[in-house]
């Protein structure tokens, strides 16, 4: 089961409404029925990419500039539509293999490792050159990843998108110019790597002003670029061992240990960082400035951070999640948690 909650002014949630909620609520699929269970959510500012363990992709919200295509040549949908590209006038492209979005746009690997965007991105967020600030359609970023080569992690935030190639080389394109798509500092149109990772990358993570790379968990490095504005960089411990998990929200590193352990540091204004020796997690999700986690000790969900918009759960009339934490989904198991801008989803 798949329940979301929190901003939902353009459908986003793919609730069949436009409104907030601060309950997690049921989502349902525009399709025929299926036992598939989601197996990444990627939040843009106001449209959702839902990915299935089959293959299948849908989306949902604001799609003026077809940041997920012209699904039906709506400009918003409230229900997840599957998303299907026409590659060519006889070839349609069903199965997918990964997704993210930034504010505007999204991006797409197929099944057979070819990268598509969509959507709006005035400062290289397309990766399709410096000509090209709109696609109406999902279109393809010719030459890409190299030959040889697969995406194996791909992630965005606001303005950037990085993915994480199977030779353990990092590639960015987007807004750069704090650093977060490496040296030097300036927007990418199209994918550049990122020179100077002194490991084999495996995972990556992105905030809104910076990229945060992990190598082997048992050898526990990892790289930060970018601004180091609420000390992201510089707060950051020498070595993250074990790590099983890694997120980002706008502000903030979190990094889950085999133990169970949540590491995290940088902003905390909102309570955005969880109580320090918070163990027993199991599964975490950064949003924009909140992180779900689940406490599988006690089988339940909890979310920290900035809650306006019901991302955090029921507050009350507050903005911010107490320090403890809102318990807002009570499951004795969680399969995945996803968070975006201001949206939280849970399966179970």
């Amino acid at each position: 089961m798949l329940y979301a909650f929190g901003s939902n002014g353009s459908g986003q949630l793919g609730l069949g409404h436009c409104d907030d909620v601060c309950v997690p609520s049921k989502v349902f699929l525009a399709a025929p029925e299926t036992t598939a269970k989601p197996s990444k959510i990627a939040a843009g500012g106001n449209h959702t990419l839902l990915l299935l363990s089959t293959g299948d992709m849908y989306a949902c919200g604001l799609n003026t500039d077809g940041r997920y295509g012209t699904v039906a040549n709506q400009h918003q949908h409230t229900i997840f539509q599957k998303i299907e590209i026409q590659y060519s006038p006889t070839q349609i492209i069903s199965k997918f293999r990964l997704c993210a979005a930034t504010w505007e746009s999204s991006t797409f690997v197929d099944e057979d490792g070819r990268v598509f965007t969509s959507g709006t991105g005035h400062k290289g967020q397309l990766g399709q050159g410096p000509s090209v600030s709109s696609c109406g359609t999902p279109t393809l970023i010719h030459g890409f990843p190299p030959l040889g080569t697969q995406i194996v992690d791909l992630v965005a935030s606001m303005g950037h998108t990085v993915a994480v190639l199977s030779d353990g080389s990092v590639y960015g394109w987007g807004t750069g110019r704090k650093g977060q798509l490496g040296q030097p500092s300036r927007d990418c149109w199209i994918p550049r790597k990122v020179e100077s990772i002194p490991f084999h990358a495996m995972r990556a993570a992105c905030g809104k002003d910076f990229t945060y790379i992990v190598g082997d968990a048992g050898e526990g490095q990892h790289l930060i670029f970018g601004s180091d504005k609420w000390q992201v960089v510089s707060a950051a411990p020498r070595e993250v061992h074990g790590w099983r998990d890694i997120s980002a929200s706008w502000s903030n590193i979190y990094v889950l240990l085999d133990s169970g352990i949540l590491l995290a540091w940088g902003r905390n204004d909102h309570g955005q960082i969880p109580s320090e020796g918070l163990a027993s997690v199991t599964k975490l999700a950064a949003g924009s400035e909140h992180v779900l986690v689940f406490n599988g000790a006690i089988g339940t969900c909890l979310a920290y951070g900035w809650g306006e918009h019901g991302n955090c759960g029921d507050l009350k009339g507050n903005q911010d999640a107490p320090v403890s934490g809102s318990p807002v989904l009570v499951e004795p198991e969680v399969l995945q948690m996803g968070a975006g801008c201001a949206t939280s989803w849970i399966i179970t």
